[in-house]
């Protein structure tokens, strides 16, 4: 006796789109993790290794470090006779005019975030 030939059950036809959508998401998801990635760096880093800027009030003294074309400025005590340490006499909010501050006076533009703002300071005498 012969045994019947096996019905063949149909398999399901692979789509091919299944494995161009999953590469696809995969790469959009690569791009947007970079982006994250890239912007948390570009807003967080400077807070995280303390290169942030100094927003100081009136009276508040603070001492200025770095080149002159990328100032770091950092509060300090005003009796602690460091070197490079001023008091901010003025705060002009939403300006990079240094010409606010006048001849008697230095000048120190800075950005903290989307506000702009300059520092009139006058050197603190030892």
């Amino acid at each position: 006796m012969t045994t019947p030939p096996t019905p063949s059950v149909p398999q399901p036809a692979s789509s091919p789109e299944a494995p161009k959508s999953k590469k696809a998401l995969k790469k959009i998801g690569g791009i947007v993790v970079a982006i994250v990635v890239a912007v948390a760096l570009k807003l967080g880093l400077p807070y995280l290794t303390g290169d942030a800027p100094v927003h100081a009030k009136v009276g508040e003294c603070v001492v200025v470090t770095g080149a002159e074309n990328d100032p770091k400025v950092d509060t300090a005590d005003c009796s602690s006779g460091k070197a490079d340490l001023y008091k901010v006499e003025k705060v002009f909010e939403d300006t990079f005019d240094l010409e606010k501050c006048g001849a008697e006076l230095s000048a120190l533009a800075q950005q903290l975030d989307s506000d702009k703002f300059v520092l009139c300071l006058s050197e603190v005498k030892k």
